[in-house]
């Protein structure tokens, strides 16, 4: 298990009702990695500033690894508003210190070293974080599993972000929302979810297509006709901030230590439905979850 689990891209402060609350899919994403024993680092920018302090102190305290330097813009924040049912809409703050992630040569070792990546497009919206995310893809390992944990957000995403995500991974995680935008844009109109995630994952020739559809369930794709279908367990919604990125962690942290699709989903519902209860996107999973 000396392979390194790598979450890549923005580091932000969401600002909810409550609070603000660190979060930004690739380090939550890499947090919950890291509660399966396996190494997982965060790697994004932060600005000097106190929300900058605060969150290298916090992920000091949940014992999160991390290469995150400091530069001369303001640590990302973005504004979560939720719905009734907790579901989040978000209001990014424009550039920021994701935006101007530089590629250091401890990011080189680190992608050397990469069991595992997850990267999405949010991050790409700057033409520096989109540069050190490719360098960074490029300088992995031929066997580092490479996860497009797709993130559409806001408007920060085009055709031409989303082909070069598929054309840099191997495992597409995507929401039903999400696909559709998606085939909308591929001019796939017409097709069934499945048809959708199967011509997506034949054409830029990927292991796996994730989807999953909230509380219609989640569903895991793979060639030659392999699926893998879970519904989602009723729960007490506390705040729905984080699930997605619990579930794509816990499922990257079982694939990579051998498990089934089937077992690797299993577990993945069980945790984002767990996150689900709790308030903020970094929960500390309970070790019925954890133990193997």
């Amino acid at each position: 298990m000396n392979k390194i689990i790598i979450g890549l891209g923005e580091v932000l402060y969401d600002v909810l009702p409550q609070g603000a609350k660190l979060g930004g899919a690739p380090a939550n994403f890499a947090y919950h990695a890291s509660q399966f024993g396996y190494d997982a680092v965060a790697v994004s920018a932060v600005g000097n500033d106190a929300l900058g302090d605060q969150a290298l102190a916090t992920f000091d305290k949940n014992g999160l690894k991390y290469i995150i330097p400091r530069v001369s813009y303001p640590t990302g924040t973005v504004n979560v508003k939720l719905d009734a049912e907790g579901v989040p809409t978000y209001t990014f703050t424009p550039d920021v210190a994701w935006d101007h992630i530089p590629f250091t040569p401890e990011m080189q070792e680190a992608a050397k070293n990469a069991g595992a990546v997850c990267f999405g497009s949010l991050a790409q919206r700057s033409k520096e974080s989109r540069e050190t995310i490719m360098r960074f893809l490029e300088a992995t390992p031929k066997d580092c599993l490479k996860i497009f944990d797709i993130n559409l957000r806001g408007t920060f995403y085009d055709k031409d972000t989303i082909q070069n995500g598929l054309r840099h991974c191997d495992i597409l995680k995507i929401n039903d929302e999400e696909l559709i935008i998606v085939g909308r844009l591929f001019g796939y109109p017409g097709l069934d979810i499945e048809e959708k995630c199967r011509l997506i994952m034949k054409r830029y020739n990927l292991k796996m297509v994730v989807l999953t559809c909230g509380t219609n369930g989640s569903y895991v794709f793979a060639p030659n006709g392999v699926k893998s279908y879970k519904e989602t367990p009723k729960v007490e919604v506390a705040d729905t901030v984080g699930a997605g990125d619990s579930f794509t962690g816990s499922f990257t942290a079982s694939i990579l230590s051998g498990k089934s699709i089937e077992e690797a989903h299993d577990l993945a519902v069980k945790v984002s439905a767990f996150v689900c209860t709790q308030k903020g996107a970094m929960p500390k999973l309970p070790e019925t979850l954890t133990k193997r």
